[in-house]
């Protein structure tokens, strides 16, 4: 089974970071044929916390976790490698991220086919169907119990 560490990008070592990107571009531009800005900035944030799925050395799933200005949390480049999946990993991150937001709220933008999916953990859409970077979203916001 796979662990889960959560880290902050300052606390990650190159390779990790160097995996964890690595994974994103795989999964979103290269995989799913769409060329975006991976890099935003916002996993430098200093409250921003990266969930890093391992087995042995190798990163196999990730996930973020931002704060949002309204007191919230934003989780989103949520992914896992081709190999690892269907393995329930990609839960366990989100299981993990909601346990990190604590009873803060969290929002995240879903691409529309996962909605089904996201409303397991609680999630419900709150916008209608927008494309983003070529593919077709909706963000989704999960009640926290402040």
């Amino acid at each position: 089974m796979s662990a889960i560490h959560s880290l902050t990008w300052d606390e990650m070592s190159s390779r990790t970071a160097y995996a964890v990107m690595r994974l994103r571009v795989d999964v979103f531009v290269v995989e799913q044929t769409c060329p975006y800005p991976e890099l935003d900035g916002r996993d430098l944030e200093p409250d921003a916390l990266h969930l890093v799925a391992t087995e042995g050395d190798d990163v196999v799933g990730t996930l973020r976790v931002l704060a949002e200005p309204d007191g919230g949390s934003r989780v989103g480049r949520v992914c896992v490698a081709r190999d690892a999946r269907g393995s329930g990993l990609a839960g366990r991150l989100m299981e993990a991220a909601h346990e990190l937001a604590g009873a803060a709220p969290t929002v995240l933008d879903a691409q529309a086919h996962l909605q089904h999916w996201y409303a397991r953990f609680g999630y419900s859409a709150v916008s209608e169907e927008f494309l983003e970077d070529g593919i077709p979203h909706v963000t989704m916001r999960r009640a926290g119990s402040l």
